[in-house]
């Protein structure tokens, strides 16, 4: 079955379920949506999928969800949808097409917007929602792909607190820090905080095993050697590992975290709040995905200070 072809099991009740464990649907199954959706057919719960990605949606009714037509036939089957796509442009599109979420919405539906968004989207669409019975929760995560697949992703919600205690055990699932942090639109903003203080990390991790390599260090004795004072960090773990290694497959793309800087400066200004360390760093991540690494992992940053902007293995551009 391919994500274009109906499935006859996704006709269920339109209401939620009254017993048992909630019906969830999927729509997105990219680099993180596809550990995602396998952390939540693991923990047991009911799965129907829907992405661009016939290959996706194949992979992920392999490992025992449902594949369905179109978003809408993914929000008939669900009591709680999750949407995974990388632009808010993108998560109206799933919820208003003609075959979206809302077009197959029912009473009490909640929706979980699991991307990164800009905060002051997330009102109006979830006022759109409410206007159809549905609840909006955005529940942007963070942690990566390495996350996504350990299950062990930071989930920041914002949105209705009745529909975040319906859903909570699903994000548990895939996260083990998960906390409801105020209305519509507030999880994105936690988001936007928590990316600033990645992205600036990334370029300080980056700078920091330059500098080593340059003065005729190791850079990986140098890691280790940080990993027990205050320099140590999960970025420093993962990413600084990442550049040691030369592997630059996305877990998180260069391009999206540029996107994302750009919600965090545009949020800043609204607040007539100068960002002088991290206008830089969203600067530096612009010229990546300008030269050409804007599809390698953000940890690729490192290859401007060496004067290879998106230099990569050919082995890495083509994982």
């Amino acid at each position: 079955m391919t994500a274009s072809e109906p499935s006859p099991a996704l006709h269920p009740a339109a209401h939620p379920a009254e017993s048992g464990p909630l019906r969830v649907g999927f729509v997105g199954l990219g680099v993180m949506g596809r550990p995602m959706a396998r952390r939540i057919l693991a923990a047991g719960y009911p799965l129907a999928v829907h992405s661009r990605s016939a290959a996706a949606v194949a992979e992920i009714v392999a490992a025992g969800a449902l594949a369905a037509a179109s978003p809408a036939d993914v929000a008939r089957a669900s009591d709680l949808v999750i949407v995974m796509v990388p632009n808010t442009e993108d998560l109206a599109a799933v919820l208003d097409a003609r075959d979206g979420v809302l077009a197959g919405a029912h009473d009490g539906l909640i929706v979980a917007a699991m991307g990164t968004h800009h905060p002051t989207a997330m009102p109006p669409l979830a006022e759109r929602c409410a206007g159809m019975g549905v609840s909006l929760l955005d529940a942007p995560v963070s942690g990566g792909e390495v996350g996504a697949t350990e299950g062990s992703l930071s989930i920041m919600v914002g949105g209705d607190a009745a529909a975040f205690d319906r859903a909570r055990p699903v994000f548990a699932a895939m996260g083990g820090t998960i906390v409801h942090v105020g209305g519509s639109g507030t999880g994105q903003l936690v988001k936007a905080c928590n990316q600033l203080i990645v992205g600036a990390t990334i370029a300080a991790v980056a700078e920091g095993l330059t500098l080593a390599r340059l003065s005729g260090m190791d850079p990986a004795i140098v890691r280790t050697a940080l990993t027990g004072g205050y320099a140590t960090s999960r970025v420093l773990e993962i990413h600084g590992g990442r550049m040691i290694a030369r592997d630059f497959t996305p877990g998180g793309r260069a391009a999206l975290h540029a996107k994302d800087a750009h919600i965090i400066l545009d949020t800043a200004a609204k607040l007539g709040l100068e960002l002088p360390v991290f206008s830089v760093v969203a600067g530096e991540f612009d010229r990546l995905v300008a030269t050409g690494g804007g599809d390698l992992d953000h940890s690729a940053l490192i290859t401007l200070l060496e004067g290879k902007p998106g230099e990569a293995h050919a082995g890495e551009r083509e994982r």
